[in-house]
């Protein structure tokens, strides 16, 4: 399994700025993204990559590789999805975006878990919300390589939308909503103020 951070995007809702570079606790959003992939439980990665479209030197500094997005014009998420599956070695892809500093560390396993049991193409965490329904995250998504032609055919096609492409798959939705998940794991900053919100959270 490969992990992949996504920061390939504008930032346009933080003045755009670049997101996985701005600190939270003093430190850059992207490198808390790799400590957690580092710390996974139970399913270990063997090789992380980041997907940045600006200040490639200052990503690659954090020690692991770091590749632009492969098509044009900042094209959201699936373009760092397919970025990641034309680099990635390994039979299965994990996804996180640069901006939820607190994912859970059982992520990978529980991920990885469900496809198996499921015999699914892609696993997707769900998170509890505030009205306590539980909603899909598909930035957190664990893919089998083998989607990468079904990923190139779709944006070709013009598709730009996550769950329009995972649609066309086998999908495992796995609830993280147990007690002991932090209620803020899941939560992405948008903004500095969000990004601010979150450090002053206890």
């Amino acid at each position: 399994m490969t992990g992949l951070i996504l920061a390939g995007g504008r930032g346009a809702r933080m003045g755009g700025l670049d997101k996985g570079l701005q600190n939270f606790n003093g430190t850059p959003l992207a490198l808390h993204a790799l400590m957690r992939l580092q710390m996974q439980h139970g399913s270990p990665l063997s090789d992380i990559m980041i997907v940045a479209n600006r200040n490639l030197s200052a990503y690659e500094s954090l020690g692991v590789q770091v590749w632009p997005d492969s098509t044009d014009g900042f094209a959201g998420p699936l373009a760092g999805f397919l970025t990641g599956l034309e680099r990635c070695e390994t039979e299965l892809l994990l996804t996180v975006p640069c901006d939820s500093p607190l994912f859970p560390l059982e992520l990978a396993h529980k991920l990885h878990e469900a496809l198996l049991q499921q015999n699914a193409d892609i696993a997707i965490a769900a998170a509890k919300e505030e009205d306590g329904t539980v909603r899909p995250q598909p930035v957190f998504c664990l893919m089998r390589v083998s989607l990468l032609e079904s990923l190139v055919k779709f944006m070709q096609a013009g598709g730009r939308k996550i769950d329009a492409w995972t649609a066309q798959h086998t999908c495992a939705v796995v609830p993280f909503d147990t007690p002991d998940i932090d209620p803020r794991a899941f939560f992405n900053a948008n903004t500095l103020e969000e990004l601010h919100r979150l450090e002053k959270t206890p």
